[in-house]
Order: C-alpha cells, then sequence, then structure tokens
C-alpha cells in the first residue's frame, strides 16, 4: 500500500477495542479482589471468629505472593505471548476467586461442626481453632488468587505497547488502570448487597456466593479475549493507517527498538538503573493504594461505626472511587505536556508525576479533619487515590517507553513484585498496628486506639510518594533507551 494511500485512509480504531478489554479485565480483576475486604468484617470475621490480625495475615500473604508471582508472571506472559498469558492469568485467578467459596465448608469439616450456626454460636479455645483453621484454607484460595491476578498488569501493559505509540501508552493505561477504580467503585454498591441477599435466601453465609458470581465474569472475558485479540499487525481490523500510527516510533531510531534485538534475561533485567527506578517507584507507593484498597471499608466501620452492608458505608465508598475516577486525567496530563513543550515522554511523565506526588500529602488532614464529619477523611482518599493512579498509569509508561518490547511484562513484574512486596509489609503491620493500638488505647498526636493507628498509617501515605519521586529521578535523571 502506499504512503499517500497510508495516510490519506480514514484511520481505524481498533486499538481503542483492545483498550476496552484491557479496562474489562481489570475492573474484574478488582472486584475480586475487593470481595474479601467487602465481607469480612460483618459476614466472615463473625463466622470464624477473626480479629484484625487474622485479616492482617491473608491480605499480607496474598500481598507477598502477589509480588513473588509478579516477577515470573511478567516473563511467563512474554514466553507465551499476549494473548495465552491473559487467558492463562485470567483463567487461574478465577478459580481461585471461586475457591474461597469453599473455606467455609471445609472449616466446618475440619473441626467437625455442622453449619454455620455452630459455628457462629462456638466459644473458648474452639474459637481459636475455627479461627486459625480458616485462616489456612483462605490463605490457600488467596494463593490462587494472587498467582492468577499477578499476570494482569504485565499482560495489559505489554498489549498496550503492541498497540500504542509512546506518546499515546500513559493515557490509554490511565483508561484501562481506570478498570481498578470502576472495579473499587462496583463494589461496595454489589458485593455486600449479593451477600446480604444469598444470606437472606439461606445459601450459606452470604459471602460465599458473593465470591463465586464475581469470580465467573472472568470466564466471560475469557470467551471474548478470544476472539477479539490478535497483534495489530495480523489483525482485519486494524488497517494500514491505524497501523501506521501505532508504529510511528519504529521511524525514530533513538527512541525506539527493532524487532532484531536479542532479548534480556530476568537477571540482566536488574543491571540497569531503569529497572531500579521502576521498582522503587511501585516499592513506595503501591502498598498505600493496597492500603486504601483494602483497608477502607474496615475505617468506616471501626471509626464511623457503618457496617459494609449500610447504605451509608455504600455510599462512602462509592464516593470515594468515583472521586478516583479524575486519574483517567491524570494519564492525559503527559501527552499534553509533550505536545506543548516537545519533551520527551520521560521527562514529561516525570513532571507530571510530581504533580500528582503533592496530592497525598493532603492525607495527613483526613483524619482530624475526620473529627469534623467522616465526608471528609472519605473525599481526601479519594483525591489521594486518583493521584496514585494517575502515578500508577505513568510509572508503567515509563517501563515500556525505555525496554524492548520483549522485556516490557517482565521490567512491569519486578515492579509489580516490588509494590507487592511494600503491600506485604503495610497490611501485616496495619493488623498488627491496629490491634495493638486498640488494646492498648495507645495515643499518637491526640489520637486515642485505632484512630491513632489509621493515622500513624495515613501519615506514613501522605509522604511516600515524594520520596518516590525523588529516588526515581536520582536513579534516571534524564530519558535514556536500553539498547542491547
Amino acid at each position: 500500500m502506499s504512503t499517500l494511500k497510508t495516510t490519506s485512509e480514514k484511520m481505524s480504531n481498533y486499538r481503542w477495542i483492545i483498550c476496552s478489554m484491557l479496562f474489562f479485565a481489570t475492573t474484574v480483576n478488582y472486584l475480586d479482589r475487593q470481595v474479601l475486604s467487602l465481607t469480612w468484617k460483618d459476614f466472615i470475621a463473625p463466622e470464624f471468629h477473626w480479629t484484625d490480625t487474622h485479616y492482617g495475615i491473608i491480605t499480607a500473604i496474598f500481598s507477598i505472593v502477589y509480588a513473588i508471582a509478579n516477577l515470573f508472571a511478567g516473563r511467563f506472559v512474554d514466553w507465551l505471548g499476549s494473548k495465552k498469558g491473559y487467558l492463562w492469568a485470567i483463567a487461574i485467578w478465577s478459580v481461585g476467586a471461586c475457591l474461597h467459596a469453599l473455606c467455609g465448608w471445609a472449616t466446618e469439616m475440619s473441626v467437625g461442626l455442622q453449619n454455620v450456626n455452630a459455628m457462629l454460636s462456638a466459644s473458648g479455645a474452639l474459637t481459636s481453632t475455627i479461627a486459625i483453621t480458616s485462616v489456612y484454607y483462605f490463605i490457600a484460595a488467596r494463593i490462587v488468587l494472587a498467582v492468577g491476578e499477578s499476570g494482569n498488569f504485565p499482560a495489559a501493559i505489554k498489549v498496550t505497547a503492541e498497540y500504542f505509540p509512546k506518546k499515546d501508552r500513559a493515557f490509554s493505561t490511565s483508561i484501562f488502570n481506570a478498570g481498578a477504580t470502576v472495579g473499587a467503585l462496583i463494589a461496595p454498591v454489589s458485593i455486600p448487597s449479593l451477600a446480604s441477599y444469598f444470606k437472606s435466601i439461606e445459601v450459606g453465609n452470604g459471602w460465599e456466593m458473593a465470591f463465586i458470581v464475581i469470580g465467573a465474569l472472568g470466564f466471560i472475558w475469557m470467551g471474548l479475549w478470544l476472539f477479539v485479540y490478535k497483534k495489530p499487525q495480523e489483525n482485519a481490523h486494524v488497517n494500514a493507517a491505524e497501523l501506521a500510527y501505532i508504529q510511528q516510533d519504529k521511524g525514530n531510531e533513538e527512541t525506539s527498538h527493532t524487532e532484531e534485538e536479542p532479548k534480556l534475561s530476568l537477571w540482566q533485567c536488574f543491571k540497569y538503573r531503569q529497572t531500579w527506578a521502576v521498582a522503587f517507584g511501585k516499592f513506595l507507593t503501591d502498598g498505600v493504594w493496597w492500603f486504601f484498597l483494602f483497608w477502607t471499608p474496615a475505617y468506616i466501620s471501626d471509626v464511623y461505626g457503618f457496617s459494609s452492608d449500610s447504605p451509608t458505608a455504600q455510599l462512602l465508598i462509592f464516593v470515594l472511587y468515583a472521586i478516583t475516577m479524575l486519574s483517567i486525567y491524570g494519564g492525559k496530563l503527559p501527552t499534553i505536556i509533550i505536545n506543548k513543550t516537545g519533551k520527551d515522554p520521560y521527562a514529561a511523565r516525570m513532571r507530571a508525576m510530581l504533580i500528582f506526588a503533592i496530592f497525598p500529602l493532603f492525607a495527613l488532614f483526613a483524619q482530624p479533619l475526620g473529627n469534623i464529619s467522616y465526608w471528609f477523611p472519605v473525599i481526601i482518599i479519594g483525591i489521594a487515590g486518583a493521584a496514585h493512579q494517575s502515578w500508577s498509569a505513568n510509572i508503567y509508561s515509563v517501563g515500556s517507553d525505555m525496554f524492548p518490547k520483549s522485556a516490557v511484562a517482565t521490567i512491569i513484574g519486578i515492579g509489580g513484585m516490588a509494590g507487592g512486596v511494600a503491600a506485604f509489609l503495610i497490611n501485616m503491620c496495619s493488623g498488627i498496628l491496629f490491634d495493638y493500638a486498640e488494646a492498648t488505647q495507645m495515643t499518637f498526636l491526640g489520637f486515642q486506639g485505632k484512630e491513632a493507628g489509621y493515622f500513624i498509617i495515613f501519615c506514613i501515605c501522605a509522604v511516600a510518594y515524594l520520596i518516590a519521586w525523588c529516588i526515581m529521578k536520582a536513579l534516571v535523571p534524564k530519558y535514556e533507551l536500553i539498547k542491547v
């Protein structure tokens, strides 16, 4: 096809169909991840006699397994390819999500009780046995979920690198990454209601069917992915004009990689400062998002007394994640900076990320203003969440900008591992801290008990992004393409 025809032909937009599939996969990913956080306090904990420490252990182990699996998931996706790698990932995590529903039955069989009522009415040493036994079963299910979910972002970023030029990657990433927010947005108004409904018709204790219904969504996505995805150069729905747009970076030798470049091994990736920049950027900030994701429903319940299935709690969490949807515009900001200043993608992203790093500082005021109204911490956490998702979209694109496409999923996997380790630490420590704060009625800057514990974590979350930005900038002061 001639160049004239390629440039004059109306461009197809199939890349946005692919982006929408990534969006829906990420939405399902976060729905599956949220079921436990929205059911444990009011449905699961009374049945299994859990404390905050029990929940903290479960979420922490999920996080560390997710972290370790990320290291290999990225390599697995690079080896298997985007289509098959994504299918395997979502199949595993959907099975893992459904397996949670069996934890109650397995606990009953193990401790010799007949039904939910017997578990609820247990007392004495038996409650400790029930708690420990159930925690082991939930950990097993969370491990399967974590292994599968670790493949989502490496696969999605790899597909984005295949279907979008560098200047559009942060925006497209922010769109599919908004699936995390939409999943978190839908979850509080659907999951507790599902659990309450099935509990009212006496299908277990209700929470079991919530895991099954949400887990089944992944299998629907798999059927669609089989028919929708092909590489752009092999896809009949991508015309010549769109393919030329997608591959526009190929003409610039200084900002693109060639197809003939040798592949980087996993251990070779660690030789580059760019890898460590992504890793530190994720390590210092991902834990913040995971804390908000896993602990906000408990925070609203502990501090303000609203159970997860109450209309007020559902409205608060819905508004929180609705605010987080502002992150879509965060992905657009680097493109605006590039168009206005002509800066390279890395410089534009770092300028945008510095702006995003400032907003989480408002978390310092969440707890103090919460004494006036519970709406203040909800709005502030929503703003911090929007800043995080904007930050996240750009840090993903930093990796895809500077590394060969054959290594993109591996780099994102390394970053995901670092973020997962941070999530492990913050979830484990938060559970222990909150139980300790409640038991000792500790005080911190005017707050007492659990409120003091939450304020300590909010302070850590507030400053994490500025520290991460400084480290990233020190490691990679300017744009530097990796040449193998």
